[in-house]
């Protein structure tokens, strides 16, 4: 079964476009612009039915192939950008949290 069947423009454009959406967490318009300048004119609006449409098959395929994590994990602080100078904490509710993430030595985030 063609998965791509009925759409106008090739898997190759469609997939580098899903791609690019869930690997980089680009916008629509960002990837809409990448597109323009290597002469694809696609609007946001099929961008978007297309990460709908295929995000999540692509997920599969990358979890599929995934080897796990390293074995060496770094604690990295994640600053939260304000008005004010960067700062490492935030207030919820009146309480000072700190933002951390854990990364491994290929700087893969590691989920929580």
């Amino acid at each position: 079964m063609n998965t791509y069947k009925r759409h106008r423009f090739p898997p190759d454009i469609i997939s580098y476009a899903v791609w690019l959406y869930y690997r980089f967490n680009l916008s629509h318009r960002d990837i809409e612009d990448l597109l323009a300048e290597r002469g694809v004119t696609v609007t946001r609006e099929s961008i978007r039915l297309w990460c709908n449409k295929f995000g999540a098959l692509y997920a599969r395929r990358l979890k599929r192939k995934h080897q796990g994590y390293g074995d060496t994990f770094y604690i990295d602080e994640v600053f939260a950008v304000t008005t004010r100078p960067v700062c490492r904490t935030i207030r919820i509710h009146g309480k000072q949290h700190y933002l951390w993430r854990a990364v491994d030595q290929d700087g893969e985030v590691v989920p929580e």
